[in-house]
């Protein structure tokens, strides 16, 4: 009796135990929220293009020195259509020098000095010369204001919705603004160009003397590739790309970063400096916050094949055929950024298709749908279907098709009713003469059988 109660309530202890270990999992694995330390902060991985993190990245920022990612875009597109060359000595100028803050970032150019579109795109991108930023923009538009419009238009081009320039580094103007994932699109953009990540990713540099100035020697303001000024934050994986701080932006940065075979782009925008307890050592958590995004990321996420090039995906209904299907395929690998512990066959795979049935004829290759993957609501992927082979079209069915269609154009509705309409007057008609003919004709012969002439 003892023995039967003891198991009894063993067996309740073992049932609340699993029950509660079901209800500690989460069902799609959700990965634990950072919790960024920042106004805005976004996250993307480089291969797939899917968001991994976002904080407030549509909210309407001050970006600072991070607008010249933007400057060197268009400089580096200007290089690329041939009206510019990286060689090509450009003179500084007083007016490029006017609208410069006495206390802003600078690489000691002064008016008169000669150096590259090369040289200048170091100083602005490795050291943050406000300066370089005018000079080049005189040197690709004919004017800062003319090169500021082109800022504001390649923005609109890459399909930012927050952002409005007004100058080409970033110093303080209320009206020049940007969202965290803005910066995303135009740092993609940008990274399309090697030269970029060429020169945001040297850790220091070196000038030679010019005209006006001995050699200089330039060391990166990103804390995470170069140590000179703070070691604190170095990252081996990290890369790039751009660092910026005003009083009103706060402390912010865009970066990349690599481990194995996943790489990500971060943006930070809003972070604080605040002092350690020593007293004397200041912490700046756009480079810390930065690694920090970038370990968790490394730590949680993973590759997953969804679908191997040309595997089967489904199947589409055909009609005008005498085949009532095609099989359906990716032209390329479905592979996907997704948390670690996801089960890849809890994914929802959904077809769409551009019209159900297919019309025949078909050809391979052509695109017929598209296929999702997703959980919970998240999508993961999003790619194209194509047919697996071609389909030929039955003469007869589309023939039919063709008629069926003809028959419910207005054109062939109108006739229609034309048609129908002098069938039935000729149909009255002919009632009607018919009758006619009848009545005369009974006339005619009562008329002939009453005759009572003589005969002879």
């Amino acid at each position: 009796m003892k023995t039967n109660s003891f198991s009894r309530i063993f067996s309740i202890f073992l049932l609340l135990l699993l029950l509660v270990n079901l209800l500690a999992v989460p069902a799609s694995a959700a990965v634990p929220d950072p919790e960024i330390q920042a106004r805005a902060a976004l996250l993307v991985d480089q291969k797939t293009g899917a968001v991994v993190y976002a904080k407030n990245e549509h909210q309407e920022l001050y970006p600072a020195s991070l607008t010249k990612i933007m400057t060197a875009l268009l400089v580096l597109e200007a290089v690329d259509q041939g009206t510019l060359k990286l060689d090509q000595p450009i003179t500084a100028t007083a007016s490029a020098m006017t609208t410069l803050a006495a206390d802003g970032s600078t690489a000691g150019i002064q008016v008169g000095e000669v150096l590259t579109v090369e040289q200048l795109l170091y100083c602005m991108l490795v050291v943050s010369a406000n300066e370089a930023c005018t000079i080049l923009a005189e040197q690709v538009s004919g004017s800062v204001g003319a090169f500021v419009d082109a800022m504001n238009a390649k923005a609109e081009d890459l399909g930012c919705e927050h952002t409005h320039f007004m100058n080409p580094h970033g110093l303080h103007d209320d009206q020049h603004y940007t969202s965290a994932w803005d910066l995303y699109l135009i740092t993609r953009a940008a990274m399309e160009y090697p030269e970029f990540m060429t020169v945001c990713d040297t850790t220091s540099t070196t000038i030679p003397a010019t005209n006006l100035s001995p050699e200089r020697i330039l060391y990166n303001t990103n804390y995470l590739i170069c140590g000179y000024r703070s070691r604190g934050y170095l990252n081996g994986e990290a890369h790039g790309v751009k660092t910026g701080s005003t009083s009103l932006a706060g402390h912010c940065l865009v970066s990349t970063a690599r481990r194995a075979s996943l790489s990500f782009v971060s943006v930070i925008l809003g972070a604080d400096r605040t002092l350690l307890e020593d007293g004397t050592t200041w912490w700046t958590y756009s480079f810390g916050e930065t690694n920090r995004l970038f370990n968790w990321a490394f730590e949680n996420f993973t590759y997953r094949t969804i679908l191997k090039e040309n595997d089967v995906a489904g199947e589409a209904p055909v009609s005008l055929s005498r085949q009532d299907h095609v099989t359906l395929h990716t032209d390329q690998p479905v592979e996907i950024l997704v948390p670690q512990e996801l089960n890849v066959e809890d994914l929802e795979k959904t077809i769409t298709l551009r019209s159900d049935p297919v019309e025949a004829p078909i050809a391979a290759g052509d695109v017929l749908g598209t296929l999702s993957v997703s959980l919970d609501g998240k999508e993961y992927a999003s790619v194209d279907l194509l047919a697996f082979t071609d389909v030929e079209a039955s003469r007869l069915r589309v023939l039919w098709r063709d008629i069926q269609n003809f028959l419910d154009t207005t054109q062939a509705k109108v006739g229609g009713a034309v048609l129908g309409t002098l069938a039935a007057l000729c149909l009255l008609w002919k009632l009607v003469f018919s009758r006619r003919r009848y009545r005369y004709g009974r006339s005619v012969g009562r008329t002939r059988s009453g005759y009572r002439g003589r005969r002879r």
